[in-house]
């Protein structure tokens, strides 16, 4: 069965940053052995084939522009049967340019002595088709919109907090322990906060590479919820011991399906984007959802500024501590 790969999400992160980083030798160590090694470009003649790839690759990526700030805006991963394949679109800023640059790059991965290795790489600047061929093709994005009609039609509206967990410093325990152990461990985390999740009355929505997304009808379900994730990652004694940092913001969410759409969502995101390890940071509707108590004791107001939201927000951290 096709199944996601967080194992192969870190694995083509981790190409990313040698890309990034200029380390020298260790791109080639990524990229399959074999003749059917294949790396194809943007332009015209960049299709390469074999071992020639892999003695170059360190030498093609330094000749790109010094890389000033670097975005993931997607990224997916799916493996069967010793095959895998992974998909994302990034965004880099060069030295040489002030306009970002969008990058579109598909991996496809082989087992090769219970390693993953690179087979195929395909990287493009996505551009047009209307200034490529002079068409505009406009079939799959009609099917799309059908789709989205049938999202339409299915959808439930309603108040929600969503909570988002996410694992601090995931790329360098998994440098440590190599991606196939740490998928395994990851695995078992995410298997743990589905069970405290499911237990305080929530609805584990999905996993985002080293994180999850979930989702309460009552914000005092989230907070314990989140509390009680926390316990339970610091209590664990084995190696590598794991640390995690939440967020949680509450408002009105689109259903459908087991997924969840709205501001709300992203804002959640961004506030967990904010917690240092170890901590739970929740909106303030979240805290004003649910008022004074003795069950929670929360930092004094914090103001952040949020990714793709105007003005400044006020935060508060959650003690979970005994």
């Amino acid at each position: 069965m096709t199944r996601p790969s967080p194992e192969l999400l870190a694995v083509a992160r981790r190409w990313t940053r040698s890309l990034i980083e200029r380390k020298d030798g260790q791109l080639r160590h990524f990229l399959s052995r074999t003749d059917a090694l294949r790396f194809i470009g943007s332009a015209e003649g960049e299709t390469w084939s074999g071992a020639a790839v892999r003695e170059a690759v360190d030498a093609h990526f330094d000749e790109l522009p010094t890389v000033l700030e670097y975005e993931e805006v997607f990224a997916e991963a799916h493996e069967k049967d010793g095959v895998g394949w992974t998909f994302f679109i990034n965004r880099f800023r060069f030295d040489t340019r002030p306009e970002p640059i969008l990058f579109h790059a598909t991996m496809v991965f082989v087992l090769e002595d219970n390693i993953w290795k690179i087979v195929q790489r395909h990287a493009s600047i996505p551009a047009p088709n209307r200034d490529t061929t002079g068409v505009e093709h406009t079939a799959i994005q009609a099917l799309v919109s059908a789709a989205q009609q049938g999202f339409l039609l299915g959808q439930r509206e309603g108040l929600a907090s969503v909570m988002f967990t996410d694992l601090v410093a995931s790329a360098t325990l998994a440098g440590a322990v190599g991606d196939r152990a740490w998928s395994g461990i990851v695995s078992a985390h995410f298997t743990r906060l589905r069970g405290i999740i499911e237990d305080h009355g929530g609805q584990f929505v999905k996993s985002l590479g080293d994180g999850t997304m979930s989702s309460f009808s009552s914000a005092r379900a989230a907070l314990a919820a989140a509390r009680a994730i926390q316990e339970d990652v610091n209590a664990q004694q084995a190696e590598p011991r794991l640390s995690l940092r939440i967020g949680i913001h509450t408002g009105d969410v689109v259903q459908s399906d087991d997924d969840f759409f709205g501001s709300v969502v992203n804002k959640a995101a961004r506030i967990t984007a904010l917690a240092k390890s170890d901590t739970i940071l929740v909106s303030d509707v979240t805290r004003a959802m649910v008022g004074s108590g003795p069950e929670h004791e929360f930092s004094a107001p914090i103001l952040a500024s949020l990714k793709g939201f105007e003005g400044e927000h006020v935060v508060f951290r959650l003690d979970w501590r005994a």
